[in-house]
């Protein structure tokens, strides 16, 4: 594939760039000791156009391609992998979603706003008894009228306590198991609708993540996304996409860490001369580097395949399996050359690799990737 990129892309990665040493860079530390959401900057990436990249203009979005949205994510995630996630949702998941199976309806009264970054999403899928075996949603829904009544809990949902519209997945029908599943759109604000506390986490800390709540949630009939019984497949689908989105996280990560990690050993002197003379640190930068190119030729090629229109299911699985390890490699190798230094808040690599884990556990842990590839594979 040639990844010579367009003006339109270079631009693009650019502006993301300038925007995230500018606008991101100088409160990153801040937000991350103070679990702080990083409410103006989302403002600011909103009006840029940046939370709603792939939406077309019909719709108020910029209509870029999927590698203009890579590139701005892996420059975002560089320098605070918390914008990242937040981004990324936004884009990948409930804009995508809503553009490919939301009525005209919901176009143009959730998705319009979404786009242009006036409004923020959220993608509720997990449950305490329901991670990687997404079929056994306890959240269930019953019809009363033109309304579905929704009851349940949601975890580990990413702007759970900053967004404005969540799509929730729920049960409909325990008796067709996953082809009774319906995806909803819920206003926040709803009554019955609530949130729990946000999550003390260990990285990713400028992002909010909480458990939701419904206690006889009344949801309008015209809010289902795609139709009743679709919600398992849409569910599905559109985390296709959204592991587009980490690898491209996990890239920035990966890309910080090594940046930090080759600045240091420019200027950090040992047995009188700067360790980047020595071959121990040479192979450790030469291995990082390695690893985060071949990583992004697996997100690109992923992201080519679906502005093609082409199946992507394996290779976007390829991409976040890949680019997630790398990216705690490449972190846990800044810490090291480091030293000490790297332990400290200072030093930004401890950030980096507090941040890096999490990408090999959510939108799909590790080990569902794999099961996705083996799948795919063996369907040959």
């Amino acid at each position: 594939m040639n990844f010579d990129f367009t003006e339109e892309q270079l631009m693009i990665q650019q502006t993301a760039r300038e925007f995230a040493q500018s606008e991101i860079a100088p409160t990153a530390v801040k937000r991350d000791i103070e679990a702080k959401f990083p409410d103006e900057i989302v403002k600011k990436l909103g009006e840029l156009g940046f939370l709603g990249m792939m939406v077309s203009p019909e719709y108020d979005g910029a209509g870029l391609d999927t590698i203009s949205y890579v590139l701005a994510m892996i420059e975002i995630s560089k320098v605070d992998a918390s914008l990242g996630v937040i981004m990324s949702v936004n884009n990948s998941l409930v804009c995508y979603g809503l553009e490919k199976w939301g009525s005209d309806f919901m176009k143009e009264k959730y998705l319009k706003p979404l786009a242009r970054g006036e409004k923020l999403g959220a993608f509720a899928l997990s449950e305490p008894e329901a991670g990687s075996d997404a079929t056994r949603q306890q959240t269930s829904a019953y019809k009363d009228g033109n309304h579905w009544v929704i009851n349940g809990m949601k975890n580990w949902i990413t702007n759970g306590t900053s967004a404005d519209y969540f799509l929730v997945v729920t049960q409909t029908d325990k008796e067709k198991a996953h082809h009774g599943i319906t995806t909803f759109l819920v206003e926040k604000g709803t009554p019955g609708f609530g949130h729990g506390v946000k999550e003390d986490k260990l990285g990713i800390r400028g992002s909010d993540t909480c458990s939701l709540t419904f206690e006889n949630c009344r949801v309008p009939e015209e809010n289902i996304v795609w139709e009743v019984g679709k919600g398992f497949n849409f569910a599905m689908n559109t985390l296709n996409g959204g592991r587009i989105g980490i690898a491209s996280q996990a890239l920035g990560i990966a890309e910080g860490a090594l940046d930090a990690a080759t600045k240091y050993a420019k200027t950090r002197k040992a047995f009188g001369t700067e360790i980047a003379n020595h071959q121990a640190i040479q192979f450790k930068l030469a291995d990082m580097a390695t690893k985060i190119e071949a990583a992004k030729l697996l997100t690109l090629q992923a992201a080519a395949l679906k502005d093609a229109h082409k199946k992507y299911v394996k290779e976007s699985a390829m991409a976040k399996l890949y680019a997630s390890k790398i990216a705690v490699e490449c972190a846990l190798e800044a810490v090291q050359i480091h030293g000490g230094y790297g332990y400290v808040r200072e030093y930004l690599v401890e950030r980096y690799m507090r941040d890096a884990k999490i990408t090999e556990i959510y939108e799909g842990t590790s080990e569902i990737q794999r099961i996705v590839i083996a799948r795919e594979l063996l369907k040959d």
